[in-house]
């Protein structure tokens, strides 16, 4: 009977946990897409070059996440859990104090080796302790709480900017850090595997490539000369291969191939990864033309995109009745046109507009992205096998994560491409971020054609009964 009310208690219990992670996790990213433009007049640097401080963390997570699995079937979820919320706290308070433009990357990637294991590790727990018919809703509820950092991330760091200073928006992850240490202590379960084997040379491979990869992206913007970058992409392309050659032959890849004959993860992961390249690069992108291009505070950057993160909890709301009505091929293709066509909406008003025109664009906006969100995440794992979980839901992470690096890298390249351009764009950076938002609209809008491989009955087991 204890151990049934225990059982029943820490249900309740660990999507809270969950969202406690994601919560400190957007609440960071948020807050320095607002940040970006003072942090940046403080460090003497320029706006547009300090895609290192947002990359190195998300580059940090993608290296990162594939050791989670291994490290919470090792040594067991509730110390790993534990663990990353506090170096995610210490990289915080070392990323408040950073007083240049190096010792904030390097905090970034303290903050993002604790994230790398935060999120997947509480996810993974979350996995195995519900049922399939009962996980949907509880990733819901998880992502829901979460969403509050969104929120509070642009208005909270407007606020510290213009009145304080920026070192103190990293510093609200702090206490938010012990809570959940104090509740992972006595909730958080405690899974290990009996069978262990890290796939080190996998795993140096599969981080090369990725990192390789993402230094390519990121090297582009500034490049004169293309060879080096694309001598660095050939590089890493083969050293993706070279892993496809090892996860062929090795007993147990740290990413099994075979998780790729699973139809829908396959759609999953590669839809995952073409959606989020349109996507990723708004919520820096706006805040950013609010300040640069119509001269804004931070705060009226904060109140402008906060609305996306109100929507997103209706939508958050909404996501099980649709899917359970319209199933998720109908729902995704359906959603991402619709995200798409949102994005090329921010192309419409121009430089005399007044800037609240882009309140109920970024509101609908927000909703959709939650829908879109949920469920590209919960069909990856739908059809995945027991033995399958640790490492699928790990390269569902990296996969995220590196899509969402990419899509900013790919934005801020697209915005200097035609920042560039004078002629087009006559001498007015208004609209060079108008064209774009058409551009990264467009592509989001392609992306859905993926969503077609998927079956109409596809995710029918994700279903809630209630």
């Amino acid at each position: 009977m204890t151990a049934h009310i225990q059982t029943a208690r820490t249900k309740k219990i660990l999507p809270l946990l969950l969202a406690m992670a994601i919560f400190m996790q957007m609440l960071d990213s948020t807050i320095l897409n607002t940040s970006i433009s003072a942090i940046a007049h403080d460090l003497k640097e320029s706006p547009l070059n300090m895609q290192n401080a947002i990359i190195s963390y998300v580059l940090t997570l993608a290296l990162f996440i594939p050791v989670s699995g291994f490290l919470a079937d090792k040594l067991g979820t509730k110390k790993v859990f534990i663990a990353a919320l506090i170096l995610f706290a210490l990289g915080s308070l070392f990323c408040s104090i950073s007083q240049n433009l190096t010792q904030l990357v390097v905090s970034r990637v303290i903050q993002g080796i604790g994230g790398s294991l935060m999120t997947p590790v509480g996810k993974l727990a979350l996995i195995k302790t519900f049922p399939k018919n009962e996980l949907l809703q509880a990733m819901n509820y998880a992502i829901i709480p979460s969403l509050i950092g969104p929120v509070l991330g642009p208005l909270v760091g407007g606020y510290l900017v213009d009145y304080l200073s920026w070192h103190w928006i990293f510093l609200i992850n702090i206490p938010v850090g012990i809570i959940g240490v104090i509740m992972s202590l006595k909730y958080m379960p405690d899974y290990k595997s009996d069978f262990l084997q890290f796939d080190l040379k996998g795993f140096l491979l599969f981080g090369g490539a990725s990192l390789l990869l993402s230094v390519s992206l990121e090297i582009l913007g500034n490049a004169k000369n293309l060879t080096p970058v694309l001598l660095i992409v050939l590089l890493g392309l083969l050293m993706l291969y070279m892993y496809y050659r090892h996860a062929k032959t090795d007993e147990n890849p740290i990413f099994p191939l075979n998780l790729f004959q699973v139809r829908t993860f396959r759609v999953g992961i590669v839809g995952n990864l073409a959606t989020r390249l349109g996507i990723s690069s708004i919520p820096l992108l706006l805040p950013m033309m609010i300040q640069i291009a119509f001269g804004e505070s931070a705060v009226v950057s904060g109140w402008i995109v906060a609305p996306m993160a109100l929507s997103a909890m209706l939508g958050k709301y909404t996501v099980i009745p649709v899917l359970n009505k319209l199933g998720y091929r109908t729902t995704l293709m359906t959603n991402t046109f619709i995200i798409g066509v949102l994005i090329c909406c921010l192309a419409i008003p121009d430089i005399h507009t007044s800037i609240y025109w882009y309140i109920p664009i970024i509101l609908i906006m927000g909703f959709f992205n939650s829908i879109q969100f949920t469920s590209m995440n919960t069909i990856s794992i739908s059809d995945l096998r027991a033995y399958h979980t640790s490492s699928g839901n790990s390269l569902v992470s990296v996969n995220q994560q590196l899509a969402i690096g990419f899509g900013i890298a790919f934005g801020l390249i697209v915005l200097k491409l035609y920042q560039g351009d004078l002629h087009l764009i006559q001498n007015e950076i208004h609209n060079a971020f108008r064209y774009t938002f058409l551009t990264v609209g467009s592509l989001t809008i392609l992306s859905g054609l993926v969503f077609r491989r998927l079956h109409f009955k596809d995710g029918d087991n994700m279903k809630t009964n209630k």
